[in-house]
């Protein structure tokens, strides 16, 4: 069984990513080599990424809820499910990178150009959407609770009277 994703996870690797990013212009800016700066490409390869992930959970959802009569390979479902966690993960850590490269960008005392940190705010929004696609995939892939027999049910509660 897999478990929810934490959002303390995702906090984590975005200040884990934005570390590195940061650390990694650093060290590029005081080595006297180019700094990294995203490509527009690479928002939208997350993008694209991002919806096949969704389109990837939502037969599972609609199998799962009654709404499709064929069922779904539970080996496809769990794949979707991993790939739905490793998605939010990842834009989380290319989230916490891209801002860290765009917030270093605009600290400098010398502004590149507007398109580098165009740039770098669009592949963290990229990213962002991302990691929100995998958390709605993983909320499409879990299953509904099953219903209690009724002889289960407590016939004190007033809820469960008929």
């Amino acid at each position: 069984m897999v478990s929810r994703t934490s959002p303390l996870h995702l906090i984590l690797l975005a200040a884990v990513g934005a570390g590195v990013g940061w650390l990694l212009e650093v060290l590029l800016t005081a080595s006297g080599r180019p700094i990294v700066i995203p490509s527009i490409s690479l928002a939208v390869s997350l993008a694209l990424i991002a919806v096949v992930v969704v389109v990837l959970a939502v037969p599972i959802y609609r199998s799962s809820r009654g709404l499709r009569r064929q069922r779904v390979n539970p080996f496809f479902a769990l794949r979707v499910v991993v790939l739905a966690k490793a998605s939010s993960f990842s834009g989380a850590l290319l989230g916490g990178g891209a801002l860290a490269i765009a917030f270093y960008l605009l600290s400098r005392t010398v502004s590149p150009g507007a398109g580098s940190i165009t740039a770098s705010f669009v592949v963290s929004g990229g990213a962002v959407g991302l990691l929100v696609a995998g958390l709605v995939a993983e909320h499409l892939c879990t299953i509904p609770p099953d219903d209690e027999d009724s002889s289960s049910k407590n016939p004190m509660d007033p809820q469960g009277a008929a």
